[in-house]
């Protein structure tokens, strides 16, 4: 077992190390990840979380030796959650932290439904619904990295969603856009109770080069014709595993 590099990190793995073991987690094509250059993990999020996410990053650890850098909501970067966030490597914007892990050949992660799709009523589930935008797939042109879909069946069964978190959110003002969302685990409300004992299953789909398809940095309709296939392929990819439970 590699030895955590700080106290935050540690957190991490004891965290989603030990939920990927109460959730059974599993993951199908991890060699595209293991073996591959760096990539830009693109993934559904899952509710409220990105747990499956999270999970993945405690296995690129034990076998690369570092947590993948997810590009968060800037709403998460005040006071200690934010600190928390920026100490196991997560990022809210470019810069020389997220270059010099690429220059490293570390992997980033980013679920471009934002908390606004985690944060879902039950209602709403194993749907994508990702915002007409795509500064994402210019910052993996801008530093020459594939775009790898991800998706886990599971995502959205940790906990029951009683609203839709986004709505109730703008409704109360709630301070940097966040969402006020009610979620049910077995012992209660969320955060307070833990998840439902579901398996999550992912699966790491094929890579994408943008730039064998053509793209650059200001065309803009064919960034969002990209960024609408790839939302595609990850509901593609959420429906098969469903389907094959």
């Amino acid at each position: 077992m590699r030895v955590p590099t700080n106290l935050s990190t540690a957190w991490y793995l004891a965290q989603f190390g030990s939920m990927a073991r109460w959730h059974r987690f599993e993951v199908e094509g991890l060699d595209t990840l293991l073996k591959g250059p760096a990539c830009m993990i693109v993934g559904y999020h899952g509710r409220p979380l990105a747990w499956d996410l999270l999970m993945l990053g405690t296995v690129i650890y034990e076998h690369k030796g570092y947590l993948p850098h997810g590009l968060v909501h800037t709403a998460l970067s005040h006071g200690p959650v934010g600190a928390l966030i920026r100490s196991v490597g997560f990022v809210f914007s470019d810069g020389p932290e997220l270059e010099g892990a690429i220059a490293r050949g570390e992997h980033m992660l980013v679920a471009p439904g934002s908390i606004q799709e985690g944060c879902r009523s039950a209602r709403q589930r194993y749907a994508v619904s990702w915002p007409d935008k795509f500064g994402y797939l210019r910052l993996a042109l801008r530093y020459g990295l594939p775009v790898v879909p991800v998706a886990a069946d599971g995502a959205d069964d940790l906990y029951v969603g009683l609203n839709d978190g986004g709505t109730w959110g703008k409704a109360l003002h709630m301070p940097f856009g966040l969402p006020l969302w009610l979620g049910v685990g077995p012992l209660g409300l969320w955060p307070l109770s833990p998840s439902w004992p579901v398996k999550v299953r992912q699966r790491i789909g094929a890579p994408i080069d943008l730039g064998a398809r053509g793209l650059t940095a200001d065309d803009k309709d064919g960034l969002l014709a990209m960024h609408r296939e790839l939302a595609g392929v990850v509901q593609g990819m959420l429906d098969t595993l469903r389907a094959n439970r």
